[in-house]
């Protein structure tokens, strides 16, 4: 069996993947960083502190599925380019060094951006976009709001190009934020999403879009400034997801007529989100990472270090 372990240690989430080369599925393991009730994320000190807790937990958890891999891959760093840091993936690298070490199969290093890329293009059947000229990625999460594009590298299975992206808050940002401010917990979104379905009410809205970068904080300042009003919170809900929603569209519509018509890719936990899904999808020829492999996961981990090894 070909067996290899991917692991994941963002600011979100302690992930481990296991991916069986040989029949394509992958066993995901994860469990989220603890949150107080009304606080919007984690200290990096904390974030490292309850990763070293949670990933011995996860390794127990899996059990024997860990025995006698192939190889070993974990996400050191938020995004492929030079001085991206982020002090929480330092215990996933620690441990995929180790256990590499421990059973003599090499270890391979890319990024946690590059692993959302993959983990969508894995959990949609569109890994041989990876073998195409070139293909558009979103990656929209609580720290990122970025535009992509993507080709084929030798030495990084994936180039990555920023095109476009958030020049304030990040589009998780804003969710966790309005989440929080209507009282529910953090990580906001699936909550958000249900509260959002309850609403009957329709929004004119008119994203703030520079260059293909948008500005997303005078979003922040509207939902707080209608709950003051009494706005319902259902209604708030929906406001801030549809202006998130919009304002993906405009971006890949600025993309396409820029850059020509390709696939198109959307990863990161706020891709999650159905209500914008389904609005992308009536517009777009799109490929979406399914349930479990949109959030922070460590599966697209687990394929690059199968690509690298050349399993895949």
């Amino acid at each position: 069996m070909n067996k290899i372990i991917g692991i994941d240690t963002s600011n979100y989430t302690t992930s481990l993947a296991v991916l069986d080369c040989d029949d394509m599925k992958v066993l995901n393991f994860r469990k989220l960083l603890p949150v107080k009730k009304g606080e919007l994320g984690l200290r990096q000190s904390d974030a490292v502190f309850h990763h070293t807790k949670q990933l011995p937990e996860l390794l127990e958890m899996a059990g024997d599925v860990l025995r006698f891999p192939q190889a070993v891959g974990v996400s050191v760093k938020p995004r492929p380019i030079e001085g991206s840091y982020m002090p929480c993936f330092l215990v996933g690298e620690a441990s995929a060094m180790s256990m590499a070490n421990a059973v003599d199969v090499p270890l391979y290093r890319t990024s946690h951006q590059t692993g959302h890329i993959l983990a969508a293009l894995y959990s949609c059947k569109r890994l041989d976009l990876l073998k195409n000229e070139r293909f558009l990625a979103f990656h929209v999460s609580g720290g990122t709001t970025d535009m992509l594009i993507c080709s084929p590298d030798r030495e990084n299975v994936v180039n990555i190009t920023d095109i476009g992206h958030s020049l304030d808050l990040k589009a998780g940002q804003l969710i966790d934020r309005t989440g929080v401010m209507l009282g529910l917990d953090f990580p906001c979104g699936s909550e958000l999403e249900k509260l959002a379905k309850k609403s009957k009410a329709e929004f004119k809205i008119k994203p703030v879009i520079k260059d293909r970068c948008c500005c997303l904080s005078g979003v922040e300042n509207k939902v707080r400034k209608m709950l003051d009003e009494g706005v319902g919170r259902e209604d708030i809900a929906k406001y801030a997801i549809k202006f998130i929603s919009r304002t993906i569209f405009e971006m890949t519509s600025s993309a396409l007529n820029d850059f020509g018509e390709m696939p198109v890719v959307y990863a990161g936990g706020v891709m999650s989100d159905k209500i914008i899904a389904d609005e992308l999808s009536k517009e777009f020829d799109c490929n979406f990472a399914s349930s479990g492999f949109s959030c922070d996961n460590a599966a697209g981990v687990a394929v690059f270090a199968a690509i690298k090894r050349g399993f895949l």
